[in-house]
């Protein structure tokens, strides 16, 4: 019988999950040794992520993480470690390396939500000027989250758009090498300046910015509507949509661990699909595209 931990941390990303995990602190001058299995605790960290409950309210029994203080330690270890950044990027050169991300087009948007308390705060302008903070999004062209980005609600888009180019991952692609430089670049009105075009053209990268008094405000455009799309899934983890972290690291631990989210859910749903074409795949139709593109998937 699959148990919730199971399903929340399948073997497939606790095999990715589990080196990147820095190793438990040394004991040699006293103090018990770790008995919780971090496998629990990740469990329950990706429980908190998904759902909104208080860390009093953790069902520690469910998981087996020992105690809420035990599972909270854990979580701060590792988002001050950068486990789940690191995890981000290993899920993206998988799926750079089996063809699964169009680098031919970047579109980047923002989306606010209402911070309870905690640093990069600010009065949020779309929210009565409640505080809030800003998460600043890159996604390629299939809607895979590639960078991501936190401020103050009231930090201007295009303050942040260098940035958040300049930190796109590297990732490796089909052929071996690494690539962290799209064909285009999608933006909607917010990012309409000189500063943002210029920065563009000097990277070579094509400029895709809509215009303003010049395109329509009441269509999202060809391109720009995936960005929208992915900020809807990562909405699916109720963590973002109200920051309750005092610590702006522990809720951008929980940014990049949905959007490490979606690349593994991008991940399984292609070995699935390989999986029915190699299925579907006779001896006598080894030269069917589809089978060709089922040995690719399975090797990755």
């Amino acid at each position: 019988m699959t148990t919730l931990a199971d399903r929340l941390l399948p073997d497939g990303l606790w095999r990715r999950l589990h080196p990147l995990l820095p190793p438990p602190p040394s004991h040699a001058r006293g103090g018990a040794p770790r008995t919780v299995s971090d496998r629990a605790c990740m469990a329950a960290i990706i429980f908190m992520a998904r759902t909104s409950t208080p860390w009093a309210l953790l069902p520690v029994g469910e998981f087996g993480c020992g105690s809420v203080t035990s599972c909270w330690r854990r979580f701060a270890e590792w988002a001050s470690a950068g486990v789940f950044e690191r995890l981000h990027e290993v899920l993206l050169d998988e799926l750079g390396e089996a063809g699964q991300l169009d680098w031919s087009r970047v579109s980047v948007d923002t989306f606010s939500l209402r911070a309870v308390r905690g640093d990069h705060t600010g009065a949020n302008p779309v929210d009565r000027a409640k505080p809030g903070s800003k998460l600043h999004l890159a996604v390629d062209g299939t809607g895979l989250p590639l960078a991501v980005l936190v401020t103050a609600a009231n930090t201007h888009d295009s303050t942040m758009f260098e940035a958040l180019l300049d930190d796109l991952p590297e990732v490796r692609t089909p052929t071996g090498r690494r690539r962290s430089r799209p064909d285009k670049c999608h933006a909607d009105k917010a990012y309409d300046n000189r500063a943002c075009r210029g920065y563009l053209t000097r990277r070579g990268i094509k400029v895709r910015i809509a215009r303003r008094g010049i395109e329509s405000s009441q269509r999202l455009g060809r391109h720009r509507w995936k960005a929208e799309r992915t900020i809807a899934w990562l909405a699916g983890c109720r963590r973002v949509r109200i920051r309750y972290d005092c610590d702006s690291e522990r809720f951008f631990a929980f940014a990049m661990l949905a959007c490490a989210r979606l690349c593994f859910n991008r991940w399984a749903s292609g070995c699935a699909a390989a999986a029915t074409d190699l299925a579907l795949c006779g001896p006598d139709d080894r030269g069917l595209p589809g089978c060709r593109a089922a040995r690719r998937y399975s090797a990755a």
